[in-house]
Formats: C-alpha cells, structure tokens, sequence
C-alpha cells in the first residue's frame, strides 16, 4: 500500500475531529499515532475504529500543554521510528464566557493547550523531518478555527489561540518549504461534534442562518481534507488556510 511506512501523529484523536482525521488517515494507509491526555478510553475507542477497518495504528499519551512531557514522549517516538511523515495538530480545548467573566485561568488554560501545544509537539519533531538528508518531505497540518478569523462573541482566549496558530503556520511554512515539508492549516466552521451539540437550540439557529448550506459539517469532511493534505498529490500546498465552514459569512 502507497502510505504503509508513513508515520502520522494525530494530537487529540479521541473523538470529534480528531478521530475522524485519525481514521481517515487510517484508511488512506497511513500508520497513526492516536494522541490523547486524559480520554484513554475514547482514544482506545477511536483506535479499535482503526483496527477494524483494517488500518494500523497505536495510543500515544501526553500532556500536550506540559513541554517536558511532549518531549520526553515524542522523543521516545523519534527513537522508535525515526522522522514521522506527517504531523496534526489538531488538540484543543474551550473555556468561552465574556471578556469580562473571564478568570486567569480560563485564559491561560485555553493558550497553553491550543497555542503552546504547535511549540510543544512540532519542536521535538520538526527537526528530525527536516534532517531527512534526501528532503523526503513531509506533511505539517494544524488545526484553527473560523474563530481564528472573524472572531466570535465569548471566545476571546480561543480566538486568541487559534488566531496565534494561523500566524504560526504561515511562518513555518515559509522555513519549511526549502525541505519538502508543506505547513498548512485547516480552519473549520460549525462542524457535528459534542461540543456543538451543547448549544443552546435558540443560539444554534442563529448560527445557521450565517451558513448558506444551512446545516453543520461532518468531522469526515475535515477528515477527508487532512488526508488529501497529507497526501503526495498536496506537494505544492502550503502556508495555506482553509476554511471548511459552508461558506459561513
């Protein structure tokens, strides 16, 4: 199979969009590395998805916001497998309210977790991909969020953060493109996953209503991007943002 020695770490693939992406990739023949923290369970969920289907792949559990605990167990990965062809940044979390409701806390956990984490996992890993002495290449892929963009009401610490990863992305993709490793960024919109599916009934249809396909989007069509990102054919795409939101005004 094409993609049967490619290795991809996937951050936060036990469950929503990064199982999907996880085992997209999965079926594309990649073998994936499904990262999780504290969600062993789902992750091992998202992994028997994997297996089943007839795909390959392993748990990886970090603290994605710890940059010692990144290393010590990304660098245990490197040891095992050498470069890894692709990289999802994908982790994140939420803590919304108000400007003004926000705590220190809700702040600095949302930084650390969405925006220190493209430092802490891409630092012990980049490296390794670029010494590739034949400039085999590689596939970085992070993950924003149209709040990233336009920003949104309650957010400002995730808008913050995933404003933060866009800059990121563009940048290392430029230091990255002499090496054959395109930096892109995925930024979706309102896509099906639990964390959707606790809006408030009343504040979801005020969402639509901005959406001209007047529906959410699936995790597997996030999926489906990641994989075609990841792929050979995407050799000449990068520091590119591409926004997945049903043309969301």
């Amino acid at each position: 199979m094409e993609n049967e020695d490619k290795k991809v770490l996937v951050t936060g693939a036990s469950g929503g969009i990064g199982r999907a992406i996880a085992v997209e990739a999965a079926k594309a023949g990649y073998y994936v590395i499904c990262h999780y923290n504290g969600g062993k369970a789902r992750a091992e969920e998202t992994l028997s998805e994997i297996t089943s289907a007839g795909g390959k792949g392993e748990l990886l559990q970090c603290n994605i916001s710890d940059r010692a605990d990144c290393k010590e167990k990304l660098d245990d990965l490197t040891a095992r497998y050498g470069a890894l062809w692709g990289i999802v940044n994908n982790a994140g979390i939420t803590r919304d309210n108000t400007f003004v409701g926000l705590s220190g806390d809700d702040w600095d956990s949302v930084i650390h977790t969405n925006l220190d984490s493209f430092y802490n996992v891409l630092s012990p890993l980049v490296m390794q991909m670029a010494s590739r002495k034949n400039k085999r290449g590689g596939r970085i892929i992070t993950v924003s969020s149209v709040s990233g963009i336009y920003g949104n009401r309650g957010q400002t610490n995730y808008a913050a953060s995933k404003a933060g990863i866009i800059g990121a992305t563009k940048s290392l993709a430029v230091e990255l493109a002499g090496r054959n490793i395109t930096v892109n960024c995925i930024a979706p919109g309102v896509i099906e996953t639990d964390m959707t599916k606790a809006i408030e009934p009343e504040i979801y249809d005020m969402i639509m209503s901005t959406i001209p396909m007047k529906r959410a989007g699936k995790p597997e069509e996030i999926g489906a991007l990641a994989v075609f990102l990841l792929s050979e054919a995407a050799g000449y795409i990068t520091r590119q943002v591409i926004t997945v939101n049903g043309g969301m005004q």
